[in-house]
């Protein structure tokens, strides 16, 4: 009887684990960056900054039966940021720290630190490009049948175990979201509907008040052959910070593959502004709220990056020029920026034209799970960018990098 017990146990442990998968991996980034003119315009007699980053990590992904589970660790620092007998490191965070659970067949709730991404990255993306990324503290019902998905997403944030009312921070950027997020695949097409509501909290009259702004639209990709296409657009409304809010956003781009190799493509991407001289109460400027913006309007973070919210908008007219063979692809994409809304100086009206900024990047994949990056940036700037910016037109306002990728896979298993 008590073999019969000890051999039962045994086959109930083991039927468990059989069904239990485990994968392992890490990733080192070290990235090298020249800058001279990132994100804002410097002088003539300015001098470049040089620096080199490094992202590390090591994630772990479990699944077993009705339960996921994600754990991503990272260090972030520029080399030389601590000294070399320092005893502890402050650039530790998790990253990701979530578990996934299924409630029914099709329906499953994910809860914990975690990044959020949907479709280019535009509104929702975990800018990877950043050493530190982007994550959120939320929970999401994920709905999945076929070629239909539904998220239904929910953020609350605070300081801390607050025991009465305590303003928050706003460290994370909002004290509160929810979303729907639909995408549907039917043939060639592909069609996505986003819905946010972002909560900002705010004092008035010693008060905690908390006003919320919509984020409304729809995104459509379609594929046929060599051809690829996508059109996007998004308004938003509501309040922030007791005034109201009305903006709008839409892109179109296409992109068309020749020989297998080389792909030549143009987009728009328009986002609303509020004009210079305009004295009305209110926010007309579009915020792309969480997108990985580095992705858009050019490489050198000129717009969204941390800057140029609540201004005079942007409409961005590029051409990105591709070649892949192989272990190797190049880029080059020349962008056109204007602005979307009227610029002026002390009454007097200005051109709309911004500047062109020409972005190029060579990527070669050395081995599996490593790969080497390059890129070089210029910006060729108008008068009217350098009254926005400050700074000057006529500097040689440039950015270059190197970046190693390196990530390897530790343990891929089924037990």
């Amino acid at each position: 009887m008590k073999n019969l017990l000890i051999s039962f146990i045994v086959l109930l442990i083991s039927s468990t684990v059989l069904s239990a998968q485990l994968k392992i991996s890490a990733e080192v980034r070290p990235r090298y960056e020249n800058r001279h003119g990132y994100k804002s315009l410097v002088t003539k007699d300015t001098k470049a900054g040089s620096f080199i980053s490094q992202r590390t990590r090591l994630n772990v992904n479990y699944a077993m039966d009705k339960i996921r589970f994600g754990l991503s660790l990272q260090n972030i620092r520029v080399w030389g940021d601590a000294s070399t007998l320092t005893p502890v490191d402050k650039y530790n965070a998790f990253h990701q720290a979530w578990a996934e659970v299924s409630l029914m067949d099709h329906l499953s709730l994910k809860m914990g630190r975690q990044e959020i991404i949907y479709d280019d990255h535009r509104i929702f993306g975990n800018v990877g490009w950043a050493q530190q990324a982007r994550s959120h503290d939320a929970a999401i019902f994920k709905y999945s049948m076929d070629n239909n998905r539904v998220d239904i997403g929910f953020a609350f944030n605070s300081d801390g175990q607050v025991n009465t009312q305590t303003p928050y921070s706003g460290i994370a950027g909002y004290k509160n979201f929810q979303y729907l997020w639909y995408h549907g695949k039917f043939a060639g097409l592909g069609l996505s509907i986003l819905a946010l509501n972002t909560g900002n909290e705010y004092t008035k009259d010693g008060d905690l008040k908390v006003d919320y702004m919509q984020t409304v639209g729809p995104r459509i990709t379609y594929k046929m052959g060599a051809l690829k296409a996508n059109a996007a657009a998004y308004f938003q409304t509501g309040k922030k910070t007791d005034q109201d809010v009305k903006a709008l956003y839409y892109s179109v781009n296409a992109a068309y593959k020749l020989m297998g190799t080389f792909s030549i493509g143009a987009g728009m991407e328009y986002l609303s502004g509020k004009a210079s001289n305009d004295t009305e109460a209110g926010f007309k400027s579009f915020a792309p709220l969480f997108g990985t913006n580095h992705k858009f309007n050019g490489w050198m973070d000129y717009f969204y990056v941390g800057n140029h919210f609540n201004n005079v908008g942007l409409l961005d007219i590029n051409f990105p020029i591709i070649y892949s063979k192989n272990k190797l692809s190049v880029k080059a994409i020349p962008h056109l920026f204007s602005a979307a809304a009227d610029v002026y100086n002390q009454g007097t009206q200005l051109n709309k034209k911004l500047g062109t900024e020409i972005d190029f990047n060579l990527g070669y994949k050395l081995a599996k799970g490593v790969s080497l990056n390059a890129g070089y940036s210029v910006m060729l700037a108008t008068e009217t960018m350098e009254y926005l910016k400050g700074g000057s037109k006529d500097a040689n306002n440039t950015w270059a990098w190197v970046m190693f990728t390196i990530k390897p896979s530790l343990f891929n298993g089924m037990k």
